[in-house]
């Protein structure tokens, strides 16, 4: 067993861990953070994808051991502490930009960050930022409405 140290969510946690437990188990099994979905197990999906030190990153292809000492912000960390949504989270709820809802928590991730580089992306930045993360059942458009709907660059909502 290893020692960890980190933040999760705002929240000091140390725990005593098996060296090769990834850091989405950890998160999902030690920590409960079950908005952090297994896809694929692979890194191709982008479902578990989560920030560490303030940068996304894919946690079924990050060890435990690898985020010691380091700040993890998971898609339930995102919401405000009186339960109020972010501008993503309500963004993709505005322009329904999920259906199942399986890879949201991802693609809301990975989105937090591409906006923190690009507060005004084009359509093309927003489909290339987001390649890694798959939707098998949206076919992108409303995701993309989303994004460019937090990033305060379309009208959102109006179908």
């Amino acid at each position: 067993m290893t020692r960890i140290n980190l933040t999760v969510d705002g929240q000091s946690v140390a725990d005593d861990v098996e060296p090769r437990m990834l850091l989405v188990q950890y998160l999902r099994e030690k920590l409960g953070k079950t908005g952090t979905v297994i896809g694929c197990d692979t890194s191709n999906c982008g479902a578990c994808t989560v920030h560490l030190n303030g940068r996304s990153v894919k946690s079924c292809n990050v060890l435990a051991v690898q985020a010691d000492g380091g700040e993890v912000t998971t898609i339930e960390g995102l919401a405000g502490e009186d339960g109020a949504l972010h501008p993503v989270q309500e963004a993709f709820r505005e322009c329904h930009g999920l259906q199942c809802g399986f890879c949201t928590p991802g693609m809301i991730m990975q989105t937090v960050d591409l906006l923190a580089e690009n507060p005004s992306p084009s359509e093309e930045a927003i489909r290339l930022g987001l390649e890694g993360n798959l939707c098998r059942c949206t076919g992108y458009h409303n995701i993309v409405r989303a994004v460019q709907h937090a990033a305060g660059t379309t009208e959102g909502a109006s179908a």
